[in-house]
């Protein structure tokens, strides 16, 4: 049985953000799939929950488990989301976990002020699509840049689903994963905020700081996050082969 990797998406964003490491994985012959959480992408009609969030990760990684150890792999609102899900006392099938942009706990202060934010932009013209698209397009290559919003963008699902992160418990869910794990952040991501608390609390996971990067590493620098992809697939071969 070969290894298998399930990508869940951020905030706003979808599936399509992963083009770049589907395609990479598929490359190499490891099998790959990306879900669209409630809200977003493919189900932008639907109403975003955290337990329709689980629900969605549990089933994809359900799934890819029945054909061989899986590598979950998860960015920001659904790195989030994900700790929780891979943190779970009744543990999920997760063999390796990847979260990239998420070392921050959403709540207090901290989440208001994005709400905030959030809420101004969406009283902009057209959301503030147009900061949007200008930011992305000169931060993003040329490779991904079409990815990123390929699935369309969850302005309805936003402020509802940063309201829902506040009740999740990542402390506890982090002190309960015991499979490799990676934390992946850019040197410019504004979510490095609990950094030190994150490691700290998982002292054995691996953090990866990459230079030059704002919070969208996976598609800023999609040869540098497929890398660690790579890296996190060999560990887990290297384990599967020990044992």
């Amino acid at each position: 049985m070969s290894a298998q990797v399930v990508f869940v998406h951020g905030i706003r964003t979808s599936a399509t953000m992963w083009r770049a490491q589907v395609e990479h994985l598929r490359s190499i012959g490891v099998g790959a799939v990306a879900v669209d959480l409630p809200g977003h992408g493919r189900r932008m009609s639907e109403t975003f929950t955290l337990d329709g969030a689980f629900e969605t990760i549990d089933a994809a990684v359900r799934d890819a488990a029945s054909r061989g150890p899986v590598l979950l792999v998860a960015h920001s609102m659904g790195g989030l989301v994900s700790i929780e899900y891979a943190g779970r006392e009744d543990k999920p099938s997760v063999d390796a976990f990847i979260a990239a942009g998420c070392t921050a706990i959403p709540r207090g202060v901290g989440l208001a002020a994005y709400r905030a934010l959030a809420r101004g932009f969406d009283r902009l013209p057209r959301r503030g699509q147009y900061f949007t698209d200008l930011v992305l397009d000169r931060t993003l290559p040329a490779e991904t840049r079409a990815d990123f919003g390929a699935g369309g963008y969850a302005y309805d699902t936003q402020d509802i689903a940063l309201r829902s992160l506040s009740v999740l418990d990542l402390v506890a869910a982090l002190a309960r994963i015991d499979v490799p794990t990676w934390f992946v952040n850019g040197q410019w991501d504004q979510l490095r905020v609990n950094e030190r608390l994150f490691t700290t609390l998982k002292p054995e996971a691996e953090l990866i700081v990459v230079p030059r990067t704002s919070h969208l590493v996976t598609a800023m620098r999609p040869r540098v996050f497929n890398a660690v992809i790579d890296l996190a697939l060999a560990t887990m071969a290297a384990k599967s082969a020990s044992a």
